[in-house]
């Protein structure tokens, strides 16, 4: 808030002498005001052996002008210059920058991790970090990717593209624990499929899409009115928790499965993701018992309530 200059005079009550307050010197600056939630979609990328051929499908077909800012995160040499900026460029119409300490995110802007570095997200802004010098533990996107969900919650959103190993499925936990967006490219068309698949079989990926298909999905998702879905979801949610339960129970005695331990913000974010999909709707909420024939086939990728036609 600005430091307001005030001309009040009052007097002191023991020496009747007058006394002004203090006025601020023209070199005091305002307190600068903490932007703590940017108001656009900030979407995490992660990707390794395969990930520059994968950058490009997915920058190719990306818009320019979606409003989001997408941060990319990969193993990089780090005795060696970084030209995956420069890569990058050829592919956009956005604006594409190697992260420097410090750096607040901007939408319509792609941002490039640089090389032995952690990089985590606080209110917005980029903070760069010393690696462990432990061989086999560095993990950026992992990293990234938790930051990305404790800073951005249920508005988090994370894809993995090509890689060799498990990274990212950490990560995806901790954005789905948060009630965030995974999507994930299809291993059928990552050059490495290791990491899609080690994403897809934690159960909590929300899209499983070739690269050229993601920005169309994106698109959708984040203008699919989630402030709406997600109070109304929210709502019905906090009327009928005892429905919920009452829902856990059937899944239970159709599959054996029992999601009543789960963080509540998964549960409402798969929840959210079935309303968007048109697998949920409201009314389900309302139904005293899910309807024979109508409930669908629950699986344990899915989770509970997101109804399968």
């Amino acid at each position: 808030m600005p430091i307001k200059k005030t001309e009040d005079v009052r007097k002191d009550r023991t020496t009747s002498k007058p006394r002004k307050t203090v006025k601020p010197t023209s070199e005091e600056k305002e307190l600068p005001v903490l932007d703590t939630k940017a108001p656009f979609p900030i979407v995490g990328i992660g990707a390794l052996a395969g990930g520059l051929e994968a950058f490009e499908q997915f920058f190719t077909h990306t818009p320019p002008d979606t409003g989001m800012a997408f941060v990319l995160i990969q193993h990089l040499d780090p005795k060696h210059k970084s030209i995956l900026t420069e890569l990058v460029r050829r592919y956009t119409k956005m604006s594409v920058y190697e992260v420097k300490d410090g750096m607040r995110v901007e939408p319509n802007t792609v941002y490039v991790i640089p090389p032995n570095r952690n990089m985590a997200l606080l209110h917005g802004i980029l903070h760069l970090l010393e690696q462990s010098e432990i061989p086999g533990v560095r993990t950026p996107i992992d990293f990234f990717f938790r930051s990305l969900a404790e800073d951005r919650k249920e508005e988090a959103i994370c894809i993995v593209l090509s890689g060799t190993g498990t990274e990212g499925a950490m990560g995806v936990r901790a954005v789905k624990g948060e009630g965030g967006m995974v999507m994930v490219q299809d291993p059928e068309s990552a050059k490495y499929d290791g990491m899609p698949r080690s994403a897809i079989a934690t159960g909590l990926v929300d899209y499983i899409l070739p690269t050229e298909k993601m920005a169309d999905q994106l698109i959708r998702y984040v203008h699919h009115s989630l402030d709406d879905v997600s109070e109304k979801t929210t709502a019905a949610v906090n009327k009928k928790s005892g429905l919920i339960h009452k829902i856990f129970i059937h899944v239970r005695s159709k599959t054996g499965q029992d999601f009543s331990y789960y963080m509540q913000n998964t549960i409402l974010g798969h929840i959210e993701s079935a309303f968007r999909e048109g697998r949920l709707t409201h009314g389900f909420l309302t139904r005293r018992q899910p309807s024979p024939g109508t409930s669908g086939e629950f699986t344990r990728k899915r989770w509970a309530c997101l109804l399968v036609p």
